[in-house]
């Protein structure tokens, strides 16, 4: 019997021609226990091989060898890369990354954060960001707009889809986190509603595009994908915590030019 082929969504508004692109659940590949199937945490726990096969696996799914690759060594920052080759074993430090080289698959991993994808189709210039609320409140899906701008895109054009990532059902915080959010842009509590107690919950989808919108890109979407809600498909950081497991695996999100 033949393995169990990566299960892969996809956004509408980048459903393009001469753009492949993906946001990857945690199905088909061969991780075990509570990093079953699919992880692709190079940081995590898991048996080393089974993260490489599992590289090996998600890279076919787009029609391309695990070399092809292009993953910043995640930080929650605001640093966006432009890459021209894979970074290979040698990856900065940032949280995302755009090209205009074909055949190059600029990658984000998540397991809560938002995987944000962009596409100028025209200027045929791609990136991956990784959104956490500290990466997004600090200006990284801007960086990533201003890295594909540094090479001929224009934010009118731009195309972005934002993958699984918890959903605002299912994100609690205090009320100092709205301080936070709220003193960089006083319209950003229109992110936030009535949780329990004094919490209140976050909809960090809702965050992420209006910083889209602020940066100016022309049209973008959550594919609707609440990754603490749906322990079959997705990994989830703040799932693990409320359960007591030690660590958690992490999805890929990717995209690159054909």
């Amino acid at each position: 019997m033949s393995p169990e082929a990566p299960e892969v969504l996809t956004s509408s508004r980048l459903n393009v021609a001469g753009i492949h692109h993906g946001f990857l659940t945690r199905r088909g590949g061969v991780s075990r226990g509570i990093y079953e199937s699919l992880n692709l945490g190079l940081g995590s726990d898991d048996d080393p091989e089974a993260v490489r096969e599992n590289y090996a696996r998600a890279a076919a799914a787009f029609g391309l060898g695990p070399q092809s690759l292009c993953i910043a060594y995640q930080t929650h920052s605001a640093v966006v890369h432009v890459a021209a080759q894979p970074f290979g074993e040698a990856r900065p430090r940032g949280d995302g990354v755009a090209t205009r080289t074909p055949g190059l698959l600029c990658g984000a991993l998540a397991a809560d954060c938002a995987p944000v994808l962009m596409a100028d189709p025209e200027a045929r210039v791609v990136s991956a960001v990784h959104a956490g609320w500290r990466g997004a409140l600090a200006g990284v899906i801007e960086a990533g707009v201003a890295a594909m701008a540094s090479l001929g895109a224009r934010p009118a054009r731009i195309l972005a889809a934002i993958g699984p990532c918890i959903g605002p059902a299912s994100y609690q915080v205090g009320p100092e986190f709205l301080e936070q959010i709220v003193a960089e842009c006083a319209l950003s509590e229109a992110c936030f509603t009535a949780g329990e107690g004094d919490r209140l919950y976050f909809d960090l989808p809702a965050y992420a595009l209006s910083r889209l919108e602020r940066a100016g890109v022309g049209g973008a979407e959550w594919i609707g994908a609440d990754t603490y809600a749906d322990a079959g498909r997705f990994y989830s950081n703040r799932r693990a915590l409320h359960q007591s497991e030690p660590d958690f695996g992490r999805l890929l999100s990717a995209i690159a030019l054909v």
